[in-house]
């Protein structure tokens, strides 16, 4: 049997579908002829430890997993497709450990149908299917690097429909480019993955976010980059986090702190993926109520900081700097519940700080957040104003916000702005 039939037959999907990851590799190895010993052998570990690797549905040594996986000619996106990441069935981590739970499909319909205004349901609907499995290639001859660029273009302008009507063919050439094995092609499937993510988050949706988080960390770690792991790690923080699991969400981002820690700091990338795990951390803590680590997060984020340029360099995996960290320690305040510290922190922050509209209009909402917690309902409108200039989609697709440009309607509409912030909110173009 040749190998593109091996992997398409009857019995590979069978072990796709129940997930079983081990016998995964079970298949390529007696495809080979090999007998356990000799994989054992050529990993370098026992006949026992592959007999378990392969008796386990989805072994707890992903690397040995991997390595074997490689060994034995399992493509990328099968062994992916095995690690019960597809489907209608997502993990939920909480303190009791992982648990499974389904999600009704007539539920998922529910949930597209009542997509905001800026998420039409056939990009949402694409977005599931994508995430059900392996996405179709696109076909498109343009360079893939530059297609990402693209769309990381379209996230930093607030285009959130135009950028998830994009993902799915993205994420099928990065696929496709993944096949090769090489860690940046592996890396640039798990840069995708964070993109739908993010936005994915940005809008509201966090059950299928998560499907996309969980991509995101299987594939840094299949590409053995460290900051890629780091950025996995982060971005499933944010989603534990938004799922109202907070201890499991600073768990998982101390651990990342720690390991970018652990590389020494040498260079001024692997200091700003510091600094931003802690920033991250300093949020999730804030968010959970625990003020003392909140505070000292922040005030070890803000010392690193200290090491960065005023603009990231292009490229740069994780572009902070420290006009970004004291927007951070803006959103520690406010979710702390001191609007006065907030603001404060936000005192020498303006727009030709940040370099995307995104991160601009993210500055304003920030601090109309803090003003409405206030109770000043003229400077959070006006706040809210500069935010649509800045970025509509920043105002109009996340949740939070919108609610409240309704809450200014409803009990200030005669406040200055507030008619056009209406607009902006209701109207998808």
């Amino acid at each position: 049997m040749s190998g593109d039939t091996l992997w398409c037959s009857d019995k590979v999907r069978s072990l796709v579908a129940a997930r079983h990851a081990g016998g995964l590799v079970k298949v390529g190895r007696t495809a080979r002829g090999w007998r356990q010993e000799d994989l054992g052998g050529r990993l370098g570990c026992s006949t026992s430890t592959i007999s378990r690797l392969e008796a386990r549905h989805c072994p707890s040594g992903l690397r040995l997993l991997r390595r074997a996986a490689e060994e034995v000619g399992v493509p990328t996106d099968v062994l992916t497709a095995s690690l019960a990441l597809s489907g209608t069935v997502t993990t939920r981590v909480s303190l009791d450990g992982p648990q499974v739970e389904e999600d009704p499909p007539m539920r998922r319909r529910t949930l597209l149908a009542a997509a905001g205004l800026a998420a039409p349901a056939q990009f949402l609907i694409g977005v599931d299917v994508a995430l059900a499995g392996v996405p179709a290639p696109s076909g498109s001859a343009a360079p893939l690097d530059q297609r990402l660029t693209r769309a990381r273009g379209l996230f930093d302008a607030g285009r959130h429909a135009r950028l998830l009507e994009a993902l799915p063919g993205l994420l099928g050439d990065a696929h496709v480019a993944a096949r090769s094995r090489q860690e940046l092609a592996l890396a640039r499937v798990s840069t995708t993955y964070s993109l739908l993510a993010q936005v994915l988050t940005k809008i509201g949706r966090y059950e299928q976010s998560r499907q996309a988080a969980d991509r995101v960390i299987v594939y840094a770690d299949l590409s053995g980059s460290p900051l890629a792991a780091a950025a996995a790690a982060r971005e499933m923080s944010i989603v534990l986090r938004h799922q109202d699991q907070p201890a499991a969400s600073q768990r998982l981002i101390l651990k990342a702190a720690a390991q970018v820690e652990a590389t020494g700091l040498t260079n001024s990338a692997q200091t700003s993926a510091y600094a931003q795990m802690l920033c991250t951390q300093a949020y999730s803590a804030a968010r959970a109520g625990d003020r003392a680590q909140a505070l000292a997060t922040i005030g070890e984020a803000q010392r690193a900081a200290r090491l960065l340029p005023e603009q990231a360099p292009a490229g740069r995996l994780f572009p902070l700097t420290p006009a970004a960290v004291a927007l951070y320690a803006v959103g520690v305040h406010w979710a702390l519940g001191d609007a006065g510290a907030a603001l404060e922190a936000g005192t020498d922050l303006h727009e030709d700080q940040f370099p995307t509209p995104e991160r601009r209009a993210r500055m304003h909402t920030d601090l109309a957040r803090a003003w409405w917690q206030m109770a000043k309902p003229e400077p959070a409108a006006d706040a809210l104003l500069h935010a649509v200039r800045a970025s509509r989609g920043e105002v109009r697709d996340r949740p939070a916000v919108r609610r409240i440009v309704t809450d200014l309607a409803q009990r200030h509409p005669r406040t200055a702005g507030v008619r056009e912030l209406t607009a902006a909110v209701t109207t998808s173009r």
